[in-house]
C-alpha cells in the first residue's frame, strides 16, 4: 500500500506540470490553432479526467456517457443531461450508446484493475 502511495505521488509530481502545459496548449490551440483534432483529443482527455476525478467514475468514460448510465442514481447526472440537452438534444444517451461497449470490455477484461505492484 506504502509503495502505491509513493508510486502515485512522484507519478503525480511528473504529470501535473504537464497537464498544465496540455491545458494551456489546448486553450492556445482551441483560439489560435488550426487543428480541430488536437483540440477534440485534448477536450476529450479532460472530459475523462474530470469523470475520473470529481465524478469518481471510470477513467475512459466521458461525463455525459456516465450522467446516462447513473441518471436514475444520482442527482448530479440528472442535472448534467438537463443540461447538455440545451445544447444538443439526447447528448448524454447518444455518448452513452457510443462509449458503453467501450466501458464493457474494460470491465470483462480486467483492465480497470490495479497494475502496480
Amino acid at each position: 500500500m506504502l509503495k502505491e502511495r509513493l508510486a502515485g505521488f512522484l507519478l503525480m509530481a511528473a504529470m501535473v506540470p504537464l497537464a498544465v502545459l496540455g491545458y494551456l496548449i489546448l486553450v492556445w490551440v482551441g483560439y489560435f490553432g488550426r487543428s480541430n483534432a488536437r483540440a477534440r483529443a485534448g477536450v476529450r482527455a479532460l472530459d475523462n479526467f474530470v469523470n475520473a476525478t470529481v465524478f469518481n467514475g471510470c477513467a475512459w468514460e466521458s461525463v455525459s456517457s456516465h450522467a446516462w448510465r447513473v441518471r436514475d442514481e444520482k442527482r448530479w447526472a440528472r442535472v448534467v443531461i438537463r443540461l447538455t440537452d440545451k445544447v444538443q438534444k439526447d447528448h448524454c444517451q447518444r455518448a452513452n450508446k457510443r462509449e458503453q461497449p467501450l466501458v464493457d470490455f474494460v470491465v470483462k477484461s480486467g483492465l480497470d484493475k490495479q497494475t502496480i505492484f
